[in-house]
C-alpha cells in the first residue's frame, strides 16, 4: 500500500484555486459597475464590505489548510509553468483596474462617501499590486522582475523592489527593521517609523550597489527610478486624460495602496526577535521569526503571502511550494481579517499581546520591544529581563 502511493504522481489539490488570486481583485469593479447601473453610490461600499468582513467570514467558514507537497514534488512543482502565467496574467488585470478607477472618479460625480469608497477599493487594488510585486520580485528571471517593478509602479511603490528583498530580508525581525513592527507599538506609530525609513534603507541600498558598480545614482541602472519613471509616466496620461483633478486621488488612493503593505508588515512579524550572536551580527532567520496564517481563503487570494514563515527561511521558493510548519508562531485568522484588528490598538494588543508572549516564554531578550515601552511592558507582563540582573 505505502510502495503504491510513494509511485502515485503527485497532485496539487490548489492547482486552480490559484485563479482565484486573478479573480478576487476584479471584485474592486463591481462596486463602480453597479452604481453606473442604480446611480446609487452606496454600492461603492460592497467591495470594501467583501474585503473587511465577508473574506475574514470565508476565512473562518473554510478554516485551515495544513497540507504540504511532498518536497520530491517540489521542483516538479517550481518548474511547472502553470503557476508563473497566473502571475503573468494578474499584471495587466491590476493595472486595467487602477485606471478604470481613476476614469470612474473623474467620470462620475460622487458623494464624499463615493470618493472615500473609491479610496479604499483603489488602494485595495494597489495592495494587490504589492502582493504580486512581492511574489515576481524574488524571482531570478529578468521577466518576473521587471513584472514587478511595473506592477509596483501605479501606486508609486516601486522602491520596495529593493527595499523588501535587500533590506528587509537582511534585518527582518530585529530593530535596525523599520519593517518589523515592535511589542507595544501600534499600527499608527509604525508607520511613522516604517514608510521613511524602507524608503531611505531602499535608496541607500541601492545607491551603495551602483557606486560599487562605477555606474552614476542618477541614471537608468538605477532600479528605483526605473519604476518611478514608469509611475510618472502613469500618472501624467492620467491627469492628461482625465485632468490634472485626478493627481489629489491618486496621491491618497496609492497612500492607501501602500498602507496596505504596512498593515501586512506590521502583523508578520509583531515583537518577534531574532538573537544577536555579536554585535550587529544576528542569528539567521527561522521559520519560528514570522507569524503564520494557513486560513485558506486568504491564502487563495494572495499567493500563499501568509506562509510566511516559510516565505522568509527560503525567499527563492515560489509560492506553491510555501509549506506549513508545526509549532510556529500562529495568527488567530488570515490577513484580511487582521488588518481590521490591527486598525484597532485596544483589540490587536489583547488578541496578540498574549499570543506572543506564549510563543517567546514571556522572556523580554526575546520579545522585540517599544524601547519607549520596554520598562512598562515588563511590568504590565511580569516579564522576565535578564538585563536586570546584569545592571
Amino acid at each position: 500500500m505505502s510502495s503504491t502511493r510513494e509511485n502515485t504522481p503527485y497532485r496539487d489539490r490548489k492547482r486552480y484555486a490559484w485563479l482565484l488570486s486573478v479573480l478576487v481583485p476584479c471584485i474592486v469593479t463591481i462596486g463602480p459597475a453597479l452604481m453606473m447601473a442604480s446611480s446609487d453610490a452606496r454600492a461603492l461600499w460592497l467591495p470594501v464590505a467583501f474585503f473587511y468582513l465577508v473574506a475574514p467570514l470565508l476565512d473562518w467558514w473554510m478554516g485551515e489548510d495544513l497540507s504540504n507537497p511532498p518536497e520530491s514534488a517540489v521542483p516538479a512543482l517550481e518548474a511547472d509553468r502553470y503557476y508563473r502565467w497566473v502571475t503573468y496574467a494578474l499584471v495587466p488585470v491590476l493595472w486595467a483596474a487602477f485606471v478604470f478607477s481613476a476614469w470612474f472618479v473623474a467620470t462620475y460625480p460622487l458623494p464624499w462617501h463615493g470618493r472615500v469608497a473609491m479610496v479604499l477599493i483603489t488602494g485595495s487594488v494597489g495592495g494587490f499590486c504589492i502582493n504580486l510585486g512581492h511574489e515576481l520580485g524574488h524571482k531570478n528571471t529578468a521577466l518576473e522582475r521587471w513584472l514587478a517593478k511595473l506592477v509596483l509602479a501605479p501606486s508609486a511603490y516601486g522602491h520596495f523592489f529593493i527595499e523588501h528583498n535587500r533590506g528587509h530580508h537582511r534585518d527582518v525581525a530585529t530593530p535596525a527593521d523599520p519593517a518589523s513592527s515592535r511589542m507595544g507599538e501600534s499600527i499608527y506609530r509604525f508607520v511613522l517609523r516604517e514608510m521613511p525609513g524602507a524608503a531611505r534603507r531602499a535608496w541607500t541600498l541601492e545607491s551603495d550597489r551602483l557606486r560599487r558598480e562605477q555606474q552614476s545614482v542618477w541614471s537608468l541602472h538605477n532600479e528605483i527610478l526605473q519604476p518611478a519613471l514608469i509611475t510618472l509616466m502613469l500618472w501624467t496620461g492620467l491627469a492628461l486624460w482625465l485632468g490634472a483633478q485626478i493627481l489629489p486621488f491618486l496621491l491618497v488612493a496609492s497612500f492607501w495602496a501602500n498602507f496596505q503593505l504596512t498593515s501586512a508588515n506590521y502583523i508578520e512579524h509583531y515583537g518577534l526577535l531574532r538573537q544577536q550572536r555579536s554585535p550587529g551580527k544576528y542569528e539567521i532567520c527561522q521559520p519560528y521569526h514570522s507569524w503564520n496564517s494557513n486560513h485558506i481563503f486568504s491564502n487563495w487570494a494572495l499567493f500563499h503571502l501568509q506562509r510566511h514563515s516559510d516565505h522568509h527561511a527560503h525567499p527563492l521558493r515560489r509560492y506553491q511550494s510555501l509549506r506549513h510548519f508545526d509549532n510556529l508562531p500562529r495568527l488567530p485568522s488570515g490577513y484580511f481579517g487582521m488588518f481590521t484588528v490591527a486598525y484597532i490598538p485596544p483589540l490587536w494588543r489583547s488578541v496578540m499581546d498574549e499570543r506572543l508572549l506564549g510563543v517567546v516564554g514571556r522572556d523580554a531578550a526575546r520579545i522585540n520591544l517599544d524601547p519607549r515601552q520596554r520598562d512598562a511592558l515588563i511590568r504590565r507582563y511580569q516579564l522576565q529581563d535578564p538585563s536586570a540582573l546584569t545592571s
